[in-house]
């Protein structure tokens, strides 16, 4: 009896990655999203920088076995012919279903709970030494206590947005817009909306916004050929300007990132009033409004401007070292330039991260960024779970001649710096040269 199963062929897939017209293979099975795109809780970006590729692995690690059950109407009838799957595939696929098998998903641990009672704590103490003394120095620490409260609220948004950290859906929203939005100031739409491009597109120099930070910052000299960014949609204008912020960023990074919160308020405002499409919108801008209501309000309440600044200064620099915590993990590892492939999603997520090398009673500080690959391969699992998992990845890599790269929190940020050196030594180099302002050349020339 003849085949009756219709088959096309890696080629035509790839002709189905464009606006209206994208197309996707999971487990060999081909599936138009093209309308649903616009409607995925993840955003555009994912299907857009993976239509026309089978994609399952990555559909396994960000979508719950649940997911499965929505996806026939999206069935095409048609099947990728010659699908096959690699052994790291293979591997990486038995390793989440063991994981699931030990309900490590639904374990979720503790953690929630007591970062809630800090954040309510850090909160309480904040305020309470705002308006009830007049020490400068209790001051200086109500607002190193507010950026501890926003490094535990950044925890929490990150885990609400890979997972549901809470018992329902409902609440699991709830704590969304009040740890990002209303104790931040930070939009959780904006967040999910760059968070899941640079999972997807782990260190792509044209598709993850993570890398993207010029005028300021580059990590590589291939920023120089001015490369276009696909997620913000416009040029990375390598001029005269940005060479000489990238000449220096390696004296420049910390104190940048002392500041980089205000990059975040603008990021997030320019999101919720573009005409892009985004899910509730009146309630995160609601949470703004919350937030730049009783943030200024308490800084009014300090009793003269240079305390004032003092303690604005304090809270953003003290978030600044989560800020060097998120540049950590990828700033030092392996780049590339192009779509991110998801034949080698597994390869590009354990070359384009670090782990940061610490004991058990640290994990707290790092908010399971010190377990960044394991993160990265299962970004559903909750963050308790992730130094049980280490282990079996760093198996997984040796089988498979794959990086499995850590270091220590100093030798990190050493290398961080010196990814940072490198790029800026190249940029200082005159005979690669761009349109200069008499900035730069009173900066640069010398004899």
């Amino acid at each position: 009896m003849a085949d009756s199963t219709k088959y096309i062929t890696q080629e035509e897939l790839k002709q189905h990655n464009k606006h209206g017209d994208l197309w996707i293979s999971i487990q060999g099975k081909i599936y138009n999203v093209s309308d649903w795109a616009k409607d995925h809780p993840g955003g555009e970006h994912p299907l857009l920088n993976l239509a026309g590729q089978d994609v399952t692995e990555a559909f396994i690690a960000y979508h719950p076995r649940s997911a499965w059950q929505y996806m026939d109407q999206f069935f095409t009838g048609f099947h990728l012919k010659d699908h096959s799957f690699t052994e790291v595939s293979k591997d990486y696929r038995k390793l989440v279903n063991e994981f699931t098998k030990m309900g490590l998903f639904e374990k979720k641990g503790h953690g929630v709970c007591f970062s809630f009672f800090f954040i309510t704590l850090f909160f309480i103490l904040s305020v309470y030494g705002v308006m009830c003394s007049d020490s400068i120095l209790v001051h200086f620490c109500s607002g190193c206590l507010l950026g501890f409260l926003w490094i535990q609220s950044g925890w929490l948004g990150h885990d609400s947005g890979h997972y549901q950290i809470m018992t329902n859906q409902f609440y699991n929203r709830f704590v969304q817009i009040l740890t990002g939005n209303c104790l931040a100031g930070i939009s959780i739409a904006w967040w999910k909306w760059n968070h899941n491009a640079h999972h997807l597109a782990c260190n792509s120099l044209e598709f993850d916004p993570d890398l993207q930070h010029m005028p300021f910052f580059v990590v590589s000299s291939k920023f120089f050929d001015s490369l276009t960014s696909h997620f913000y949609g416009r040029k990375l204008s390598f001029d005269s300007i940005t060479r000489s912020l990238v000449s220096y960023q390696h004296w420049t990074f910390y104190p940048v990132m002392c500041l980089a919160r205000l990059n975040l308020f603008a990021q997030s405002f320019a999101l919720l009033l573009s005409k892009r499409k985004v899910h509730n919108r009146g309630q995160e801008i609601l949470g703004l409004l919350v937030f730049w209501i009783w943030y200024p309000l308490l800084v009014s309440y300090l009793p003269n401007w240079s305390e004032r600044v003092m303690f604005v200064m304090a809270s953003f620099s003290v978030t600044g070292i989560q800020h060097v915590q998120f540049c950590l993990n990828h700033f030092s590892a392996n780049v590339y330039v192009g779509l991110p492939s998801s034949y080698d999603w597994f390869e590009k997520q354990t070359k384009g991260t670090l782990n940061i090398l610490c004991p058990s009673w640290m994990d707290w500080f790092h908010g399971g960024l010190q377990f960044q690959i394991e993160h990265h391969l299962f970004p559903r699992l909750p963050k308790s779970q992730l130094r049980k998992i280490s282990p079996f990845v760093y198996e997984l890599c040796k089988k498979h001649n794959l990086p499995y790269n850590c270091a220590s929190f100093w030798e990190a940020n050493v290398m961080t710096v010196n990814t940072l050196k490198t790029a800026a030594l190249q940029a200082r180099d005159l005979t690669n040269p761009v349109p200069k302002n008499l900035v730069w050349e009173a900066v640069n020339t010398h004899g």
